[in-house]
């Protein structure tokens, strides 16, 4: 682990086994369930030497392609979609994030300039709305937890009896504010614009969404589904062992709030993903522990449709300014982390490869590591931007086709739930989305009425 040392923090877990990477690689080229153990020694390249062994990954992220080769063949997958985050607005305070701003900056009183944002369910519209006239079919929304959002009015009444409610149920009114979020029901009603699929609502903004009630996950969820929700990202997860999140997000739910969040979604009958976010303070044994966990979940409710490593990048953050991390994971790290994971979970199909976080030549060496997706088109990002990425916020149906052929793959263009597919016809002239309820194939840029998003 390069983001920092693994004694600075005294884990109680250290990535140290009884079991030997020659047996866990046998058990994974076998197709056995591995166990935390194994996916250990497979992640360390052995626990009987320092360091990564190069020889040894190789070995591993060659199981690993097979077993991708095996379960979902040739195809690399990605959509057509928008990033609208609706507020950096946020109260949580967690270290490796630099997407969020203080929420009591966006207070009218305030006289502190920040270059945060909150958006109007009506601003969300039309955001999105320009989105689908392109083509997109898809849209992402992950945001701060602004104390004035809520689930619905229902939810602001219950809010509002509270004698206290800043102190007690980190609730402020709207008026309050510069700008008026709204409410969860509101924004994911303005974001479903002509049948447009909305992915969102974290485990993380579905407990704000029930603060101070004693609603369940699932009665959550499914009052959002009402609204327009089509599935939920399982963002927030970051590592899912309580010891790591006590030093980058003591302010965040707990592991086990996670898994009931993404419970709650799945028994509400929404697709849901998962990610793991390493890189930092995390050791391999925390790694795999986390497999484990979205594994079990898997398990018992068969909902997740895909998992998503996201390498911490480092640069603007807090860990990183206070001198916490050093850096981020190195490319042997993550070359790893993809291959173990379509290795250990045997229960999740596919495995996505991240061009934002990693560019383009990158992205495409995880494809032959395990992973057979390959994100979106986006039109933005605003959350690894902030941190310090360096990878643009668009790719182009014309662009991924180029680049997945080049490795010898199949592109395909997918829908967010993976059930409707269109492999490209690579020969073509252009490439563009089809799936959505505006696309025609013709390429999105092409038909931006706003110049800024033509700029990469």
């Amino acid at each position: 682990m390069t983001g920092a040392a693994r004694d600075d923090f005294g884990f109680d877990h250290v990535p140290e086994t009884d079991q030997s990477f020659e047996e866990a690689l046998q058990k994974a080229r076998a197709g056995e369930r591995l166990s935390v153990a194994d996916g250990v020694e497979l992640m360390t390249t052995g626990t009987d030497r320092a360091g990564i062994d190069a020889r040894r990954k190789e070995l591993v992220l060659e199981a690993a392609d097979r077993r991708r080769a095996e379960m979902v063949g040739d195809e690399v997958t990605f959509v057509a979609n928008l990033n609208n985050n609706v507020t950096t607005a946020c109260t949580t305070g967690c270290l490796f994030c630099n997407f969020k701003n203080t929420a009591h900056l966006f207070e009218s009183d305030s006289d502190v300039d920040h270059q945060g944002f909150t958006k109007t369910p009506a601003e969300s519209r039309d955001i999105v709305a320009d989105a689908v006239e392109m083509g997109i079919y898809e849209v992402t929304s992950v945001s701060g937890l602004h104390p004035a959002l809520v689930l619905d009015e229902e939810h602001r009444e219950i809010l509002q009896s509270y004698d206290n409610p800043a102190a007690e149920v980190n609730y402020k009114p709207p008026e309050v504010y510069d700008a008026d979020p709204g409410t969860y029901a509101e924004q994911l009603t303005a974001m479903s614009v002509d049948g447009v699929h909305v992915h969102s609502m974290t485990p993380e903004e579905a407990h704000h969404a029930k603060r101070g009630t004693d609603w369940t996950y699932e009665e959550v969820y499914r009052r959002l589904d009402a609204a327009g929700l089509d599935s939920a990202p399982g963002t927030a997860a970051e590592i899912l062992v309580p010891e790591v999140r006590d030093v980058i997000c003591p302010g965040k739910i707990g592991t086990d709030e996670w898994v009931a969040g993404m419970e709650g979604a799945m028994q509400a009958g929404l697709d849901v993903t998962a990610t793991i976010m390493y890189g930092h303070v995390e050791n391999e044994m925390h790694r795999v522990m986390h497999l484990d966990v979205v594994r079990d979940l898997q398990d018992r409710y068969g909902g997740i449709t895909e998992f998503v490593p996201l390498s911490f990048v480092h640069q603007n953050t807090p860990l990183y300014d206070r001198g916490l991390v050093t850096g981020g994971a190195t490319d042997d790290e993550d070359e790893l982390m993809v291959a173990v994971a379509r290795l250990y979970l045997d229960n999740v199909e596919h495995i996505q490869s991240s061009w934002v976080k990693f560019g383009n030549a990158k992205a495409l060496k995880l494809l032959n590591c395990g992973a057979d997706d390959l994100m979106g088109t986006i039109l933005s990002e605003e959350i690894t931007k902030r941190a310090g990425g360096e990878f643009g916020e668009f790719r182009s149906f014309d662009e991924y086709v180029d680049m997945i052929t080049a490795i010898g793959r199949q592109p395909v263009e997918r829908s967010t739930d993976y059930r409707t597919r269109r492999p490209l016809d690579i020969d073509a002239d252009t490439h563009g989305p089809v799936l959505g309820p505006h696309a025609d194939g013709t390429p999105l840029l092409e038909r931006s009425r706003d110049p800024a998003l033509a700029d990469d």
